[in-house]
């Protein structure tokens, strides 16, 4: 294999790839990137556990003199190539035993792997595609996947289940604790029902962030694959059923109370700081306590109560309310601050039906959208 590129290219599918590399695994040779050179195109593939990248680089910029194929240790031929000046990078196999990289006056040397040992990756075949704007995907991720669970004591609750019910897709994310739940309208398609790991989700925002195209969504009975550009991104599928969430929504809300997005963002986060964290007993995650309360005179406060520190308490003049009796909620603040901070509306609402009921969230310019949290008792 000997072949020259721009580096400006090769970086940058070099930073897509990366989205499929481990930082280690079983199986060494999945720390490499597969590098595999054809008369006219180089594709560069990597995987782990869930996640598999493919591009397809056939820039005018890049000259194959010798045709091949290699694997090479994948983080350090990325640091590499990000920290060489050369606008031009020459790379050639060396007794197929190592990979030189020129450029300008520098040399490096690479060992590399057996291609051979590299698995095939069974990509999903490129046929009847669901067409998405990207930008719509990336709200999707960015609205609902904060809300799946960390651990693994449900599986199928640390991803996100997409359900298409005659043109209309219902994301929906939960850890039991809180519900996420955002619904879009597409093209006529097949229904399917389909859970995403939360962490293929994360990768996935991350490699089309800076691209505002169209996406094609490709789908079989346990992989998902999302192909933009030059690149093929797939991803595993959890198995199982994703629970019936519909219930959990209350369909009255005697109470909503509307605020200013930011000014209660702000209100929280100070008062979060002194209040009790709960840890869970499988891991050290912790929940800040805070309590709401509806005054007489319909102000709204926000307070904790940390026997340990001390206690915060703020009045916040809601911009509406509907309120015919007094009343005092609590809840994770952090479950409050991450549901807010996934609208786009500067008022956003709270809905509520009772003192140990689950409450919602809505924004007035995000109709599609809503945020569920279950309260805590304080007693």
């Amino acid at each position: 294999m000997n072949l020259t590129i721009d580096r400006e290219i090769l970086l940058e599918n070099l930073n897509v790839i990366s989205r499929g590399l481990p930082s280690k695994s079983p199986m060494p040779i999945l720390t490499g990137i597969k590098l595999y050179a054809t008369d006219t195109d180089l594709f560069l593939t990597s995987s782990n556990s869930d996640i598999s990248v493919e591009t397809d680089i056939a820039d005018s910029s890049l000259t194959i003199t010798e045709p091949g194929q290699t694997v090479v240790p994948g983080r350090f031929f990325i640091d590499i190539v990000r920290k060489i000046n050369s606008q031009r990078i020459n790379l050639f196999l060396s007794d197929d035993k190592l990979l030189i990289i020129k450029a300008d006056r520098g040399e490096y040397k690479l060992h590399i792997m057996d291609p051979l040992d590299y698995p095939k990756m069974d990509f999903v075949d490129l046929e009847n595609p669901l067409e998405l704007e990207a930008e719509v995907l990336k709200e999707v991720i960015k609205e609902t996947v904060f809300a799946t669970a960390s651990n693994e004591k449900k599986p199928i609750l640390t991803g996100v289940n997409l359900k298409n019910s005659q043109g209309l897709v219902t994301a929906t994310a939960t850890d039991s604790f809180r519900l996420s739940q955002k619904t879009i309208t597409i093209p006529e398609y097949k229904d399917f029902n389909i859970t995403i790991p939360a962490k293929s989700l994360d990768e996935m925002a991350k490699a089309i962030d800076n691209y505002s195209g169209k996406v094609n969504l490709y789908f079989s009975n346990n992989k998902l694959l999302i192909q933009y550009k030059n690149v093929c991104f797939q991803t595993r599928l959890l198995d199982g059923n994703y629970p019936d969430t519909s219930r959990l929504i209350p369909s009255e809300f005697p109470i909503t109370i509307n605020f200013n997005k930011d000014e209660l963002i702000d209100a929280v986060e100070r008062v979060s700081l002194l209040s009790p964290r709960d840890k869970e007993k499988d891991k050290e995650i912790t929940f800040s306590i805070i309590k709401l309360s509806i005054k007489k005179d319909r102000v709204i406060e926000i307070s904790t109560t940390n026997a340990s520190v001390g206690d915060a308490k703020e009045e916040l003049i809601p911009t509406n309310i509907e309120a015919s009796n007094p009343l005092a909620i609590g809840f994770s603040s952090r479950y409050l601050l991450e549901a807010l901070r996934s609208f786009v509306s500067t008022e956003v609402s709270l809905n509520l039906s009772g003192e140990i009921r689950p409450f919602i969230l809505r924004g007035d310019k995000d109709a599609n959208l809503t945020q569920l949290i279950l309260p805590v008792r304080m007693d």
